[in-house]
């Protein structure tokens, strides 16, 4: 099999889980020679609910650039990191659902893989929340790599199940 990577996607909400992630990606990019898309997706405070129809309403044209614009200006930070590893790295801001976005901006850029951070919630706030990861994993054209903070610290902490048998 021949395995080529050549564009990377790392979705981007500005917490240390995409930061982690970003980082996994940069490697792979710098090993695989490939570039990388940094997306942030700004929902649509409309769509989401976050502003409703009583009351005084702002401009929302203004207000969604504005919050275009602000995402823009946060990923240039995660853009410079990266590209100090002399990775190419293209930054994008969107506004849409996050899921969505993703899965349609791997699909129009033909993007080899996909490397997110998961926040990894269970129980009642994954029913609630949901799951941006699972949503993209389910849709996306590529293959997707979850990166989940804090995986290998817990692991390293926790006996076997076969030792802990042991031990009774």
């Amino acid at each position: 099999m021949d395995l080529t990577i050549s564009r990377i996607l790392v979705p981007v909400d500005f917490s240390a889980h995409s930061e982690l992630a970003l980082g996994y990606a940069t490697a792979l990019a710098s090993r695989f020679d490939a570039s990388l898309h940094l997306l942030h997706v700004v929902e649509d405070p409309v769509a989401t609910g976050a502003w409703g129809s009583e009351g005084v309403l702002p401009d929302l044209t203004e207000l969604r650039k504005e919050l275009v614009a602000d995402a823009e200006r946060r990923l240039k930070a995660y853009r410079s990191d990266a590209e100090r590893t002399r990775v190419p790295v293209v930054t994008t801001a969107e506004m849409g659902l996050t899921s969505h976005t993703v899965v349609e901006y791997a699909r129009a850029l033909d993007i080899d893989l996909i490397v997110m951070g998961t926040h990894g919630r269970t129980g009642v706030a994954h029913l609630f929340m949901g799951s941006v990861a699972e949503r993209v994993l389910r849709h996306a054209p590529c293959p997707v790599l979850t990166v989940r903070a804090g995986a290998r610290a817990q692991e390293a902490d926790e006996e076997p199940a076969h030792v802990a048998a042991r031990k009774q």
